[in-house]
Protein backbone atom coordinates (compact mmCIF):
# COMPACT_ATOMS: atom_id res chain seq x y z
CA UNK A 1 0.00 0.00 0.00
CA UNK A 2 1.39 3.41 -0.74
CA UNK A 3 0.55 6.76 0.65
CA UNK A 4 0.43 8.66 4.07
CA UNK A 5 -1.51 6.43 6.81
CA UNK A 6 -5.04 7.82 6.77
CA UNK A 7 -4.87 9.26 3.08
CA UNK A 8 -8.85 9.15 1.95
CA UNK A 9 -9.97 9.22 5.14
CA UNK A 10 -12.93 12.33 5.45
CA UNK A 11 -12.23 14.04 8.32
CA UNK A 12 -15.83 14.90 10.04
CA UNK A 13 -16.28 18.49 11.10
CA UNK A 14 -19.15 18.64 13.73
CA UNK A 15 -21.62 21.12 13.70
CA UNK A 16 -20.77 23.09 16.78
CA UNK A 17 -23.64 25.07 16.82
CA UNK A 18 -26.46 22.52 16.78
CA UNK A 19 -24.40 20.81 19.60
CA UNK A 20 -23.94 24.11 21.59
CA UNK A 21 -27.65 24.60 21.37
CA UNK A 22 -28.67 21.37 22.73
CA UNK A 23 -26.31 21.19 25.56
CA UNK A 24 -27.43 25.11 26.71
CA UNK A 25 -30.71 23.76 27.25
CA UNK A 26 -29.16 20.78 28.73
CA UNK A 27 -31.08 18.22 26.76
CA UNK A 28 -30.13 14.43 25.19
CA UNK A 29 -29.94 14.04 21.81
CA UNK A 30 -33.54 11.91 22.64
CA UNK A 31 -34.96 14.81 23.96
CA UNK A 32 -33.94 16.90 20.76
CA UNK A 33 -35.48 14.32 18.54
CA UNK A 34 -38.58 14.55 20.92
CA UNK A 35 -39.23 18.19 20.67
CA UNK A 36 -38.68 18.03 17.01
CA UNK A 37 -41.04 15.40 16.52
CA UNK A 38 -43.81 17.52 18.95
CA UNK A 39 -42.80 20.73 16.95
CA UNK A 40 -43.16 18.60 13.52
CA UNK A 41 -46.79 17.81 14.46
CA UNK A 42 -47.51 20.91 16.21
CA UNK A 43 -47.32 22.92 12.95
CA UNK A 44 -48.36 20.64 10.69
CA UNK A 45 -45.18 20.00 8.63
CA UNK A 46 -45.97 16.56 6.94
CA UNK A 47 -44.23 13.64 7.40
CA UNK A 48 -42.83 14.10 9.85
CA UNK A 49 -39.83 10.91 10.94
CA UNK A 50 -40.22 8.50 13.62
CA UNK A 51 -38.18 9.41 16.84
CA UNK A 52 -35.76 6.66 16.64
CA UNK A 53 -34.92 8.51 13.19
CA UNK A 54 -34.74 11.99 14.12
CA UNK A 55 -32.26 10.90 16.80
CA UNK A 56 -30.00 9.36 14.29
CA UNK A 57 -30.70 12.09 12.18
CA UNK A 58 -29.43 14.36 15.23
CA UNK A 59 -26.59 12.60 15.97
CA UNK A 60 -25.26 12.54 12.03
CA UNK A 61 -25.58 16.28 11.69
CA UNK A 62 -23.60 17.56 15.35
CA UNK A 63 -20.88 14.80 14.58
CA UNK A 64 -20.59 16.01 10.98
CA UNK A 65 -21.58 12.80 9.41
CA UNK A 66 -23.36 14.14 7.27
CA UNK A 67 -24.70 17.61 6.56
CA UNK A 68 -27.92 18.66 7.07
CA UNK A 69 -29.95 19.40 3.70
CA UNK A 70 -33.35 18.42 4.14
CA UNK A 71 -35.88 21.65 4.26
CA UNK A 72 -37.88 19.46 6.60
CA UNK A 73 -35.14 18.70 9.19
CA UNK A 74 -33.70 22.75 9.06
CA UNK A 75 -37.07 24.12 9.84
CA UNK A 76 -37.30 21.14 12.67
CA UNK A 77 -34.24 22.37 14.23
CA UNK A 78 -35.25 26.25 13.73
CA UNK A 79 -38.43 25.87 15.46
CA UNK A 80 -36.89 23.72 18.53
CA UNK A 81 -33.81 26.23 19.16
CA UNK A 82 -35.37 29.17 18.06
CA UNK A 83 -32.89 30.48 15.44
CA UNK A 84 -32.85 30.86 11.73
CA UNK A 85 -30.95 28.26 9.43
CA UNK A 86 -28.42 31.04 8.41
CA UNK A 87 -27.60 30.98 12.45
CA UNK A 88 -27.39 26.88 12.41
CA UNK A 89 -26.08 26.02 8.87
CA UNK A 90 -24.57 29.59 7.60
CA UNK A 91 -27.09 28.67 4.93
CA UNK A 92 -27.25 32.25 2.99
CA UNK A 93 -29.42 31.36 0.03
CA UNK A 94 -32.40 30.36 3.22
CA UNK A 95 -35.98 29.67 1.36
CA UNK A 96 -38.86 30.41 3.72
CA UNK A 97 -41.43 28.38 4.54
CA UNK A 98 -44.93 28.98 1.82
CA UNK A 99 -47.09 31.46 3.47
CA UNK A 100 -50.32 33.53 2.34
CA UNK A 101 -49.31 36.92 4.05
CA UNK A 102 -46.38 38.82 5.98
CA UNK A 103 -45.60 39.54 9.32
CA UNK A 104 -44.41 43.39 9.14
CA UNK A 105 -43.82 46.07 12.18
CA UNK A 106 -44.59 49.65 11.38
CA UNK A 107 -42.86 52.13 12.55
CA UNK A 108 -44.63 55.78 11.63
CA UNK A 109 -42.50 58.96 12.74
CA UNK A 110 -45.38 62.09 12.69
CA UNK A 111 -43.54 65.13 13.02
CA UNK A 112 -44.17 68.54 14.22
CA UNK A 113 -42.38 71.80 15.16
CA UNK A 114 -44.05 73.34 18.20
CA UNK A 115 -41.77 75.60 19.12
CA UNK A 116 -38.92 75.89 22.08
CA UNK A 117 -41.36 77.05 24.57
CA UNK A 118 -44.11 74.60 23.92
CA UNK A 119 -42.17 71.97 24.62
CA UNK A 120 -40.58 73.78 27.99
CA UNK A 121 -43.97 73.99 28.73
CA UNK A 122 -45.04 70.43 28.31
CA UNK A 123 -42.28 69.65 30.24
CA UNK A 124 -42.84 71.44 33.10
CA UNK A 125 -46.15 70.22 33.30
CA UNK A 126 -45.27 66.78 33.49
CA UNK A 127 -46.40 65.45 30.01
CA UNK A 128 -43.40 64.11 29.14
CA UNK A 129 -40.22 62.51 31.20
CA UNK A 130 -36.53 62.59 30.56
CA UNK A 131 -35.67 60.23 28.27
CA UNK A 132 -31.97 59.18 26.93
CA UNK A 133 -30.21 62.22 25.09
CA UNK A 134 -29.88 62.18 21.77
CA UNK A 135 -27.72 64.63 19.45
CA UNK A 136 -25.90 65.47 22.33
CA UNK A 137 -29.04 67.05 23.56
CA UNK A 138 -31.48 66.20 26.43
CA UNK A 139 -34.78 64.42 25.13
CA UNK A 140 -38.61 64.06 26.49
CA UNK A 141 -41.02 61.32 26.04
CA UNK A 142 -44.43 60.10 27.04
CA UNK A 143 -46.70 57.50 26.37
CA UNK A 144 -49.87 58.28 24.32
CA UNK A 145 -53.12 57.39 24.49
CA UNK A 146 -55.20 56.65 23.22
CA UNK A 147 -53.42 56.65 19.95
CA UNK A 148 -53.25 54.47 16.63
CA UNK A 149 -50.94 51.43 17.22
CA UNK A 150 -48.93 51.62 20.46
CA UNK A 151 -47.31 55.91 20.60
CA UNK A 152 -44.94 57.84 22.26
CA UNK A 153 -44.10 61.40 22.43
CA UNK A 154 -40.66 62.31 22.17
CA UNK A 155 -40.45 66.04 22.81
CA UNK A 156 -36.56 68.22 21.93
CA UNK A 157 -35.88 71.52 23.09
CA UNK A 158 -35.33 73.08 19.88
CA UNK A 159 -38.66 73.15 19.67
CA UNK A 160 -39.57 69.64 17.70
CA UNK A 161 -42.65 67.12 18.09
CA UNK A 162 -42.28 63.45 16.74
CA UNK A 163 -44.81 60.47 16.90
CA UNK A 164 -43.11 57.12 17.39
CA UNK A 165 -46.10 55.40 15.96
CA UNK A 166 -45.75 51.36 16.38
CA UNK A 167 -48.32 48.62 15.01
CA UNK A 168 -48.11 45.22 14.01
CA UNK A 169 -49.48 44.91 10.87
CA UNK A 170 -49.91 41.13 8.52
CA UNK A 171 -50.78 41.73 4.53
CA UNK A 172 -51.16 39.34 1.46
CA UNK A 173 -48.96 41.66 -0.78
CA UNK A 174 -47.18 44.79 -0.99
CA UNK A 175 -50.02 46.29 -2.72
CA UNK A 176 -52.10 46.13 0.16
CA UNK A 177 -49.57 47.75 2.51
CA UNK A 178 -49.31 50.34 0.20
CA UNK A 179 -53.04 50.99 0.19
CA UNK A 180 -53.04 50.75 3.93
CA UNK A 181 -50.07 53.17 3.94
CA UNK A 182 -51.48 55.89 1.96
CA UNK A 183 -54.94 55.93 3.72
CA UNK A 184 -53.00 55.80 7.02
CA UNK A 185 -50.77 58.77 6.59
CA UNK A 186 -53.28 61.22 6.44
CA UNK A 187 -55.17 60.29 9.50
CA UNK A 188 -52.52 60.08 11.60
CA UNK A 189 -51.23 63.62 10.20
CA UNK A 190 -54.90 64.67 11.18
CA UNK A 191 -54.52 62.86 14.70
CA UNK A 192 -51.22 64.10 15.37
CA UNK A 193 -51.98 68.04 14.26
CA UNK A 194 -55.56 67.39 16.48
CA UNK A 195 -53.51 65.74 19.84
CA UNK A 196 -51.09 68.90 19.78
CA UNK A 197 -53.38 71.43 19.06
CA UNK A 198 -55.19 70.00 22.36
CA UNK A 199 -52.03 69.45 24.05
CA UNK A 200 -50.86 73.01 23.44
CA UNK A 201 -53.90 75.26 23.06
CA UNK A 202 -52.39 76.39 19.80
CA UNK A 203 -53.20 75.59 16.44
CA UNK A 204 -50.06 72.82 15.47
CA UNK A 205 -49.96 71.14 12.10
CA UNK A 206 -48.21 67.51 12.02
CA UNK A 207 -45.97 68.39 8.57
CA UNK A 208 -44.89 65.03 7.18
CA UNK A 209 -45.09 60.70 8.39
CA UNK A 210 -42.09 58.90 7.14
CA UNK A 211 -42.44 55.04 7.48
CA UNK A 212 -39.81 52.02 9.10
CA UNK A 213 -40.44 48.82 7.84
CA UNK A 214 -38.89 45.68 9.99
CA UNK A 215 -39.48 42.63 8.22
CA UNK A 216 -39.47 39.97 10.51
CA UNK A 217 -42.18 37.45 8.65
CA UNK A 218 -40.72 37.24 4.97
CA UNK A 219 -43.40 35.55 2.47
CA UNK A 220 -39.98 35.67 -0.31
CA UNK A 221 -37.59 34.29 -0.64
CA UNK A 222 -34.19 34.76 -2.64
CA UNK A 223 -33.83 37.48 -5.13
CA UNK A 224 -37.38 37.94 -4.76
CA UNK A 225 -37.11 38.99 -1.41
CA UNK A 226 -34.31 41.14 -2.44
CA UNK A 227 -36.86 42.65 -4.88
CA UNK A 228 -40.09 42.42 -2.26
CA UNK A 229 -37.77 44.65 -0.13
CA UNK A 230 -36.98 47.31 -2.96
CA UNK A 231 -40.62 48.20 -3.73
CA UNK A 232 -41.85 48.11 0.08
CA UNK A 233 -39.09 50.75 0.38
CA UNK A 234 -41.23 52.67 -2.06
CA UNK A 235 -44.46 51.36 -1.80
CA UNK A 236 -45.98 54.35 -3.42
CA UNK A 237 -44.46 53.32 -7.20
CA UNK A 238 -47.59 50.54 -7.04
CA UNK A 239 -50.20 53.15 -6.88
CA UNK A 240 -51.79 55.89 -9.23
CA UNK A 241 -51.49 59.55 -8.36
CA UNK A 242 -54.49 60.24 -8.04
CA UNK A 243 -56.24 56.83 -7.09
CA UNK A 244 -59.10 56.31 -4.54
CA UNK A 245 -59.16 53.80 -1.82
CA UNK A 246 -61.16 51.65 -3.67
CA UNK A 247 -61.18 48.00 -4.63
CA UNK A 248 -60.40 48.87 -8.24
CA UNK A 249 -57.26 51.00 -7.05
CA UNK A 250 -55.76 48.03 -4.92
CA UNK A 251 -56.19 45.35 -7.78
CA UNK A 252 -54.56 47.70 -10.27
CA UNK A 253 -51.40 47.62 -7.39
CA UNK A 254 -51.71 43.90 -6.96
CA UNK A 255 -51.00 44.01 -10.87
CA UNK A 256 -48.03 46.53 -10.64
CA UNK A 257 -46.78 43.98 -7.58
CA UNK A 258 -46.20 41.24 -9.86
CA UNK A 259 -45.21 42.76 -12.71
CA UNK A 260 -41.99 44.31 -10.60
CA UNK A 261 -41.62 40.53 -8.71
CA UNK A 262 -41.27 38.85 -12.46
CA UNK A 263 -39.28 41.30 -13.60
CA UNK A 264 -37.14 42.92 -11.42
CA UNK A 265 -37.37 46.64 -9.64
CA UNK A 266 -34.46 49.43 -8.70
CA UNK A 267 -34.73 52.72 -8.36
CA UNK A 268 -31.68 55.22 -8.38
CA UNK A 269 -33.07 56.41 -5.09
CA UNK A 270 -33.07 53.43 -3.24
CA UNK A 271 -29.53 52.75 -1.20
CA UNK A 272 -29.09 49.35 -0.15
CA UNK A 273 -26.90 48.60 3.40
CA UNK A 274 -27.88 44.91 4.26
CA UNK A 275 -25.08 42.46 4.67
CA UNK A 276 -25.60 39.04 2.59
CA UNK A 277 -27.03 36.07 4.12
CA UNK A 278 -27.22 38.57 7.26
CA UNK A 279 -29.59 40.89 6.77
CA UNK A 280 -31.64 43.25 3.59
CA UNK A 281 -31.82 46.50 4.13
CA UNK A 282 -33.05 49.24 1.56
CA UNK A 283 -33.56 52.94 2.15
CA UNK A 284 -35.17 55.60 0.01
CA UNK A 285 -36.76 59.02 0.01
CA UNK A 286 -40.25 57.44 1.16
CA UNK A 287 -39.01 55.14 3.91
CA UNK A 288 -36.73 52.32 4.96
CA UNK A 289 -37.26 48.68 5.16
CA UNK A 290 -35.06 46.25 6.86
CA UNK A 291 -35.01 42.35 7.15
CA UNK A 292 -32.71 40.59 9.81
CA UNK A 293 -32.09 37.23 8.49
CA UNK A 294 -29.68 36.15 10.98
CA UNK A 295 -30.99 37.98 13.73
CA UNK A 296 -28.16 37.11 16.04
CA UNK A 297 -25.86 39.27 13.71
CA UNK A 298 -28.10 41.87 12.06
CA UNK A 299 -28.56 45.15 13.16
CA UNK A 300 -30.63 45.63 16.33
CA UNK A 301 -34.75 46.96 15.69
CA UNK A 302 -34.01 49.85 18.32
CA UNK A 303 -30.89 51.08 16.60
CA UNK A 304 -33.03 51.66 13.12
CA UNK A 305 -36.05 53.30 15.11
CA UNK A 306 -33.51 55.51 16.99
CA UNK A 307 -31.31 56.82 13.81
CA UNK A 308 -34.99 57.54 11.96
CA UNK A 309 -35.58 59.41 15.28
CA UNK A 310 -32.61 61.57 15.26
CA UNK A 311 -32.45 62.06 11.78
CA UNK A 312 -36.27 63.08 11.39
CA UNK A 313 -36.47 65.72 15.03
CA UNK A 314 -33.57 67.73 12.97
CA UNK A 315 -35.28 67.43 9.39
CA UNK A 316 -38.48 68.83 10.66
CA UNK A 317 -35.98 71.60 12.69
CA UNK A 318 -34.20 72.20 9.42
CA UNK A 319 -37.67 72.13 7.95
CA UNK A 320 -39.17 75.17 9.93
CA UNK A 321 -36.17 77.20 10.07
CA UNK A 322 -35.89 76.87 5.81
CA UNK A 323 -39.60 78.30 6.03
CA UNK A 324 -39.10 80.77 7.37
CA UNK A 325 -36.50 81.90 4.94
CA UNK A 326 -38.59 81.09 2.32
CA UNK A 327 -41.24 83.39 3.51
CA UNK A 328 -38.55 86.39 3.33
CA UNK A 329 -38.03 86.43 7.04
CA UNK A 330 -34.67 85.77 9.19
CA UNK A 331 -35.33 82.84 10.74
CA UNK A 332 -36.27 83.29 14.66
CA UNK A 333 -34.44 80.09 16.62
CA UNK A 334 -33.64 80.34 20.50
CA UNK A 335 -30.49 81.02 21.11
CA UNK A 336 -28.94 77.47 22.45
CA UNK A 337 -29.73 75.85 19.18
CA UNK A 338 -28.23 78.39 16.49
CA UNK A 339 -25.76 77.49 13.54
CA UNK A 340 -23.11 76.17 16.23
CA UNK A 341 -26.01 73.66 17.71
CA UNK A 342 -26.77 72.64 14.37
CA UNK A 343 -22.93 72.24 13.07
CA UNK A 344 -22.33 69.79 15.92
CA UNK A 345 -25.26 68.04 14.79
CA UNK A 346 -23.95 67.44 11.98
CA UNK A 347 -20.82 66.37 12.54
CA UNK A 348 -22.54 63.42 14.89
CA UNK A 349 -24.31 62.87 12.72
CA UNK A 350 -22.12 62.27 9.72
CA UNK A 351 -18.84 61.23 11.57
CA UNK A 352 -18.70 57.54 12.55
CA UNK A 353 -18.33 56.57 16.36
CA UNK A 354 -15.05 54.59 17.61
CA UNK A 355 -17.23 51.89 18.94
CA UNK A 356 -19.75 51.90 16.07
CA UNK A 357 -20.14 48.60 13.47
CA UNK A 358 -19.79 48.66 9.91
CA UNK A 359 -22.97 47.32 9.37
CA UNK A 360 -24.75 50.45 11.53
CA UNK A 361 -22.47 52.86 10.05
CA UNK A 362 -23.45 51.60 6.53
CA UNK A 363 -27.60 52.26 7.78
CA UNK A 364 -26.69 55.63 8.90
CA UNK A 365 -25.06 56.89 5.66
CA UNK A 366 -28.24 55.25 3.60
CA UNK A 367 -30.78 56.79 6.05
CA UNK A 368 -29.07 60.33 5.79
CA UNK A 369 -28.47 60.05 1.96
CA UNK A 370 -31.58 59.69 1.21
CA UNK A 371 -33.30 61.84 3.68
CA UNK A 372 -31.41 64.61 1.91
CA UNK A 373 -30.75 66.09 6.04
CA UNK A 374 -26.64 66.72 5.05
CA UNK A 375 -27.65 69.13 2.39
CA UNK A 376 -30.71 70.47 4.92
CA UNK A 377 -28.47 70.68 7.62
CA UNK A 378 -25.62 72.73 5.59
CA UNK A 379 -28.22 75.02 4.29
CA UNK A 380 -29.79 75.87 7.72
CA UNK A 381 -26.47 76.61 9.19
CA UNK A 382 -25.37 79.03 6.52
CA UNK A 383 -27.93 81.12 7.09
CA UNK A 384 -27.87 81.34 10.54
CA UNK A 385 -24.61 81.98 10.98
CA UNK A 386 -25.50 84.38 8.09
CA UNK A 387 -27.79 86.68 9.92
CA UNK A 388 -26.13 85.80 13.90
CA UNK A 389 -23.29 88.04 12.19
CA UNK A 390 -25.36 90.84 10.79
Amino acid sequence: MSGEPGQGIKRLVPNNVLIAKRQAKGWSRNRVAREMERAGLHHGLGSVPDLDAIEKAVYRHETGRAVCRDPLYMELYCLVYGATSHELFGDIGQATPDADTYGVRSHKFVCAYIGADRVAALVERGVVKQADMQLGVECHAGTVLPSPGACQLRLWPFGVAVFHIREDVKFPNIASLAVWRRKSYGQNLDWGSRYLSDLTDADVKASYVLSLYWLHEPMWSGAELDTATRIMSTPRVLLERDSEESESSLGHAELVERALLAEGFDHAEIVPFGIKGISIGHASWSGVVYCPLAPQRALAEDELVATELATQAVWAYCEHINSQIEQGRDPDVPEPYGWRFLRGVRSRLTNARPQETGQHRSMRAAILETSGLVDHLTQAIDVLRETSER
